[in-house]
């Protein structure tokens, strides 16, 4: 058992129409942009360049995660492949601010209580999630059917979100709520993970290139 293989790759959804547009998105489902969906389709590249494949993947209710994980395994060879969608992993939830453009919501609301709403740990906008309530649902999921997976040496892939895999890299990594503060996850980016057989964290890896 010592010589299995455990490993996880997380991946961000490629750039929306609403991330182009610099609006709050959270459980509206816009499409990728052209440029979204040359992120996805050079993540499987990359993912492919390193020789890896998947035995299962894990993606979200909202279609722009889906898509995402769609063109990864068309570039991997792996249509197909077995996938589980659970809205655990959607995107937090922006409530009021959801539709809003960014600097028009500074506008309304505060710069400085947008902020807040944005970059805190446990403060929700109106009617919405907080990192904190988002990590509530995500790292449960993660742990209860994801995790398992892993563990048994299934080489799984995870497309979701950026507030969604920041909730769940926090929870697998037992990062502090001011350090998944700082903790950016890009677009189309692969995180590579490598577990031990007691879950913790083997080995991170950004694949950049």
């Amino acid at each position: 058992m010592s010589g299995m293989e455990r490993l996880c790759v997380l991946v961000r959804h490629g750039q929306s129409e609403w991330n182009l547009q610099n609006l709050f998105t959270g459980w509206q489902d816009p499409p990728l942009t052209e440029l979204g969906r040359q992120e996805a389709r050079e993540a499987g590249r990359r993912l492919k360049a390193r020789g890896i494949v998947f035995d299962k993947a894990y993606t979200s209710c909202l279609s722009r995660a889906q898509d995402t994980l769609a063109l990864i395994l068309d570039e991997i060879g792996q249509p197909g492949l077995e996938t589980v969608c659970d809205s655990a992993l959607n995107e937090r939830d922006y409530g009021e601010l959801t539709g809003l453009n960014k600097a028009d919501a500074a506008a309304r609301f505060g710069k400085k209580q947008v902020h807040a709403w944005r970059r805190s740990y446990d403060v929700p906008p109106p009617g919405g999630e907080s990192l904190k309530d988002t990590l509530a649902r995500t790292v449960p999921y993660y742990l209860r059917n994801i995790l398992p997976d892993i563990l048994e040496g299934k080489r799984v892939i995870v497309a979701a979100h950026g507030n969604s895999l920041r909730a769940m890299t926090m929870g697998m990594e037992g990062l502090s709520p001011a350090e998944i503060l700082s903790r950016e996850i890009a677009t189309g980016i692969p995180i590579l993970y490598r577990l031990k057989a007691n879950s913790r964290i083997e080995g991170r890896e950004v694949l950049e290139k």
